[in-house]
């Protein structure tokens, strides 16, 4: 007994650390959100892919619904519900040679009304080794009205790698008549190869959002938009199918001889939905998570 209160008094005072309060203060500072996951996934000796090494705190949880096929599927939680100013969310993950891994989230993503002078940050890295597939395919962020977010999505690729990407977002919820009238969204994606740029991507929306997405060269009055990437060897064999499942709204591209690019503009986040669900299950070989089904 005397050995466990030495222990005690040792142990008290780093776990009962104090924290600085100023209750005169007229802007006291809120609790914020933090939240990291790190994975690596790696290839067992009968070829199918398999959990190395996984760690998540705070309020990123990473949870693998039972699967019988060679891939692992893994979905991000957030369980804070969403994202504010001055939250910290990261996530870094790395699918080995020989693996494939598909990242998705349990819900849309919501970014929130942020306190004057705080900025949410969403930072997310991923790695793709050579022989290696990795599917980034999280559901919709939802901005509202006077939210403050910068999101970094980095993919590091090899030759030999594979990699879809989808990012769709959403500028308030049509059915609840929500306008954007004052945001701050500084968003970035950077996907590169044996160490050289292959896409560089970046949005700053700054303001009034019903504004700029109202004018024609940017949205024309669209209320959600998405992007998708795919690099992949035999990525200009989809391009002519993918292009007669898009709306008029939507348009493909290949801008390298293996990297295939998607822009798509929707007049809310169910017509979008409605529109990538058959293109992502094809280009997934319809194993497209099952959160993602409408």
């Amino acid at each position: 007994m005397s050995n466990l209160r030495a222990i005690s008094k040792i142990l008290e005072p780093t776990i009962n650390l104090p924290l600085p309060s100023d209750f005169a203060s007229k802007h006291p500072a809120q609790p914020r959100a933090l939240g990291e996951g790190r994975l690596t996934v790696s290839c067992s000796k009968t070829g199918k892919t398999q959990v190395q090494a996984l760690r998540h705190a705070g309020s990123t949880k990473l949870v693998f619904p039972q699967s019988h096929k060679a891939a692992l599927e893994a979905i991000v939680v957030n369980t804070a519900g969403g994202i504010t100013g001055g939250d910290t969310f990261s996530l870094h993950a790395t699918a080995q040679s020989g693996t494939s891994l598909t990242l998705t989230t349990q819900a849309a993503e919501r970014a929130y009304r942020a306190q004057t002078g705080e900025v949410g940050r969403v930072t997310t890295k991923l790695v793709v080794d050579a022989e290696a597939c990795l599917n980034w395919l999280p559901q919709e962020l939802i901005l509202f009205d006077h939210c403050a977010l910068r999101r970094n999505l980095d993919i590091d690729l090899v030759n030999g790698s594979r990699f879809l990407l989808v990012e769709p977002i959403v500028f308030g919820r049509t059915a609840m008549n929500e306008e954007l009238r004052d945001i701050r969204f500084y968003d970035r994606i950077g996907i590169t190869r044996n160490q050289k740029p292959l896409y560089l991507d970046g949005m700053d929306m700054m303001g009034d959002a019903v504004s700029h997405m109202g004018r024609a060269a940017i949205g024309n009055g669209a209320k959600a938009m998405a992007s998708l990437v795919l690099v992949a060897d035999d990525a200009a064999s989809y391009l002519a199918t993918v292009r007669a499942m898009l709306p008029p709204t939507a348009g493909a591209s290949m801008i390298a001889e293996d990297v295939l690019v998607v822009r798509h503009l929707a007049c809310d986040s169910f017509i979008l939905r409605r529109d990538l669900i058959p293109i992502l299950n094809h280009l997934t070989h319809n194993s497209l998570p099952i959160s993602w089904r409408l």
